[in-house]
């Protein structure tokens, strides 16, 4: 990995995909495990250990739609932070207006194991949220988005899709859902996060090949669409991955020092309104 402590990155570079988890906040009845207790002040010091300077906070399943959690991270952190919540989708329009002005920009849809969203809400939502400039946050299996490619297609928001696309067995370059996945990002109203390979690789650390083919083609062929994320504190992983070897990662993929640059702070400031 090219990346160390003395790398010097952008002074706005960002962490596109983390969770605040404090034992302070009540666990929803939903929830499918406990997660650590990792608090805004523990993240503080990821965040400087890997010289990045902004933030955007997904709430969690284990939360549900309760984001007090999120929100008050939200405040702890400021203006270099922005938040992805989870939202019924009759949240009121005045609701909304609250959470944009605290600092959301997304509305989170896990649609795998633990997640409380629903396909037939995706369009409904998308559009109450669309003229916000906010965007779908999305985790799927992507080996399933052939199937789901023409609705993503349509949405009237921005698209932004977890993990490198999270296809849980991973894929060739060339294979169909990753081709499909590909399609989106050329459309223009989607972006793709290169985070958390080692959710879905076989091929494991240090390099996580079988992931990283697939962010290094997403990454030279459309830079302006990838974001990067360290899915810190990686609830539910074992062995826990090293937040600065997963950003060595991503130079990896890249091999551009510009592209890395446009991946970590000029596609956020786009995206999340920065």
């Amino acid at each position: 990995m090219r990346h160390d402590a003395a790398t010097v990155r952008p002074s706005d570079a960002c962490d596109c995909h983390i969770h605040i988890y404090d034992d302070a906040y009540p666990l929803a009845p939903t929830a499918t495990f406990r997660p650590p207790h990792a608090p805004v002040d523990a993240y503080r010091r990821v965040q400087q250990t890997l010289g990045l300077a902004r933030v955007v906070i997904v709430q969690p399943t284990g939360y549900g739609v309760d984001n007090r959690c999120l929100l008050d991270a939200l405040a702890a952190f400021g203006q270099q932070a922005r938040g992805v919540a989870t939202l019924p989708a009759d949240v009121p329009d005045a609701e909304l207006a609250r959470l944009h002005a605290a600092g959301v920009r997304g509305v989170r849809f896990m649609m795998l194991a633990g997640g409380l969203a629903r396909w037939d809400e995706l369009e409904r939502v998308a559009a109450r949220i669309g003229p916000l400039g906010w965007h779908v946050d999305l985790q799927l299996d992507g080996r399933t988005l052939p199937d789901v490619l023409p609705l993503l297609s349509s949405l009237p928001a921005r698209v932004v899709i977890d993990h490198t696309g999270k296809f849980l067995t991973p894929v060739a370059p060339d294979a169909h859902a990753f081709l499909a996945l590909r399609r989106l990002l050329d459309r223009g109203h989607a972006w793709v996060k290169l985070s958390a390979p080692y959710e879905t690789s076989r091929s494991g650390a240090p390099g996580y090949d079988d992931v990283a083919r697939l962010a290094a083609v997403l990454a030279r062929n459309h830079p302006a669409r990838c974001v990067w994320g360290s899915n810190w504190p990686h609830p539910n992983a074992s062995p826990v991955p090293d937040d600065m070897a997963l950003l060595g990662w991503l130079d990896d993929c890249t091999a551009d020092d510009a592209i890395t640059r446009a991946i970590l702070a000029d596609n956020p400031a786009v995206l999340y309104g920065f």
